[in-house]
């Protein structure tokens, strides 16, 4: 009988990153409710401080509402280059202790370190670590999820938020798993906790006690994903090389837009953008698609795929020209976006899901 593969992955998430980096740089703002994001009448949130959260402010949110909120709510253009410049010294850490981490945005990433280059057997000793050399680097605070899995990591990195970390060990992950609230399983958002509700669904024993057959008939595909984690068992690797698939840009107007003249003028702004990511990424795509939100906020999208590979702002331009002429505009315009696909690096990226991560057998938090 083949012996159960068991891991040991952290799973590390900034505190309110966007927002603790202006309060970081800019002392002023320190221990006040700040959003990173517009404060103009469509802008939204990207970020918000933990001051501000008390107030219900969070991202994604409009910028009217979080206004409403939070009356003392300050507003901060966001910075990206100095976000990425602190992303990167934060990965530059990870990498001090394995090879096997995997960025799923700036500000979080998986780690697997099952096999360190510390030789240290205690992952939790290494997220303490990991985080204490990130705040002494950058003055910023970071949270952490250890566990057997990458599901069960990420659930236990927002327990004890912010500045701390929760380790769930093997032999209490199916204890830990039924007390969860079924609204911190990551991956049941709003609409799918509700559902759950009204399923009889609260905790992760009630979803434990339902069946594959009922899971699979009244949530689909993803049933058989509900059944699988709450039981411990979610089998996805720590990919070091998360490929990109697409790389866009959009824009969201202040007011409606009708005319065309403007459309294109946004569009040549935002294929100009779109070439500076490119560069730096150094990839190139065939399929571009135009995103096109309008006024009564209905989306559509059109795409075309080239024969060959482009990264140039002027045939990003030509094409995206080309489909906003495909057909009459129903409404004004609020939101314009262009994004790349079928990039050159899918073959890389086939290679890559072929190859098998070694792990260890021994297990020791």
């Amino acid at each position: 009988m083949e012996e159960t593969k068991q891991r040991k992955i952290i799973h590390v998430d900034m505190d309110a990153f966007y927002a603790s980096v202006e309060q970081l740089d800019n002392p002023e703002l320190r221990g006040k409710p700040i959003a990173v994001g517009g404060s103009s009448q469509r802008g939204v949130v990207a970020a918000a401080s933990y001051e501000a959260r008390k107030f219900g402010v969070r991202s994604a949110m409009s910028s009217v509402l979080a206004k409403r909120n939070c009356p003392d709510l300050i507003f901060v253009n966001s910075r990206f280059d100095r976000y990425r410049e602190l992303s990167d010294r934060i990965r530059s850490i990870f990498f001090e202790y394995t090879d096997l981490v995997e960025p799923l945005s700036l500000d979080e990433a998986y780690l697997d370190v099952t096999d360190n280059k510390k030789g240290n057997p205690s992952a939790s000793l290494i997220a303490q670590e990991i985080r204490q050399k990130i705040k002494e680097k950058t003055g910023l605070n970071a949270s952490a999820g250890i566990s057997i899995n990458k599901f069960i990591a990420k659930v236990a990195s927002d327990i004890n938020k912010p500045n701390g970390q929760k380790t769930v060990p093997p032999e209490e992950v199916e204890s830990f798993l039924e007390e969860l609230e079924i609204r911190k399983f990551y991956g049941v958002g709003k609409v799918t906790a509700e559902k759950m509700y009204r399923l009889g669904i609260f905790t992760g024993k009630d979803l434990k006690s339902k069946s594959l057959d009922f899971l699979n008939e009244n949530f689909g595909k993803s049933g058989e994903f509900y059944f699988q984690v709450v039981r411990g068992i979610h089998n996805s690797e720590v990919k070091p090389s998360r490929i990109r698939k697409s790389l866009g840009a959009e824009r969201t107007f202040e007011e409606n837009i009708s005319s065309e003249i403007f459309m294109l003028e946004r569009l040549q702004n935002i294929s100009e953008e779109i070439e500076r990511r490119l560069t730096k990424s150094k990839v190139a795509g065939k399929t571009i698609t135009l995103k096109i939100k309008y006024s009564d906020f209905t989306l559509q999208t059109r795409s075309k795929t080239l024969s060959y590979y482009i990264s140039s702002k002027d045939l990003i331009l030509e094409t995206a020209k080309e489909l906003l002429y495909q057909e009459k505009m129903k409404e004004s315009v609020r939101l314009l976006g262009i994004s790349l696909s079928n990039l050159n690096t899918d073959k890389e990226e086939r290679q890559e899901e072929k190859k098998e991560i070694a792990v260890q057998l021994k297990f020791d938090f």
